[in-house]
C-alpha cells in the first residue's frame, strides 16, 4: 500500500509549483504577502494610538470586538512617513502565532499565483533592513498590461519581529 502513496505524493507535489501572493505597495515599492497568512483586508481604519509601544506599532484597531495591533510598514522599513495630503493607509491583516497584526500599507493591489521557481535570493544590494524582513524577490511580476515590476516578498513573521 505504500507503494501505491508515493508516486500519489509526488505527483501533488510537482503540480504545487505556484503560490498565492498578495501584493501591496509601500511608498512605492511593489511588495507581496502568502495568501495563507492573510485573514482580512480593510480600508481605512480608526487606529488607536498604544502608550510605550516602539514606532513601528502605529497602535491598535478593532476588528469585529478584536483589539488587533497595527504595525505601520513605513517605519518598519525605515521610509519616509506618510505625507498629510496622501490617502490613510490600507489594512492587511495576517495571522501569526495564534495573534492577528495589521500592516498598514500604502495600497492593496491583486493576488496573483508566482511560480516557486521564480523567487530569487535577496539581492546584495538590498538595503539591510529590507534584507532582515525579506523572503527573496520576484523579478517581472506583471502588474499591469505590459507593466512589470520588481516585487519584495516580504516574511511576515520577521516583519513582526519588533525588537
Amino acid at each position: 500500500m505504500q507503494t501505491e502513496l508515493a508516486p500519489a505524493r509526488r505527483a501533488t507535489a510537482a503540480v504545487s509549483t505556484e503560490h498565492g501572493v498578495l501584493t501591496l505597495t509601500v511608498a512605492g515599492q511593489l511588495c507581496g504577502v502568502s495568501v495563507l497568512s492573510v485573514r482580512d483586508i480593510l480600508g481605512p481604519q480608526t487606529i488607536t494610538p498604544i502608550p510605550l509601544a516602539p514606532p513601528e506599532v502605529a497602535g491598535g484597531l478593532n476588528l469585529r470586538g478584536r483589539i488587533v495591533t497595527a504595525v505601520d510598514l513605513r517605519r518598519r522599513l525605515g521610509l519616509s512617513p506618510r505625507e498629510a495630503a496622501s490617502p490613510p493607509p490600507m489594512s492587511v491583516v495576517v495571522e501569526v502565532g495564534g495573534e492577528l497584526y495589521a500592516l498598514l500599507a500604502d495600497s492593496v493591489g491583486d493576488v496573483l499565483a508566482l511560480p516557486d521557481a521564480s523567487l530569487a535570493p535577496n539581492p546584495p544590494t538590498l538595503d539591510p533592513l529590507w534584507r532582515d524582513v525579506c523572503a527573496g524577490i520576484h523579478q517581472d511580476v506583471p502588474v499591469h498590461a505590459g507593466d512589470a515590476r520588481l516585487l519584495i516578498m516580504l516574511d511576515v513573521e520577521r516583519v513582526l519581529d519588533i525588537s
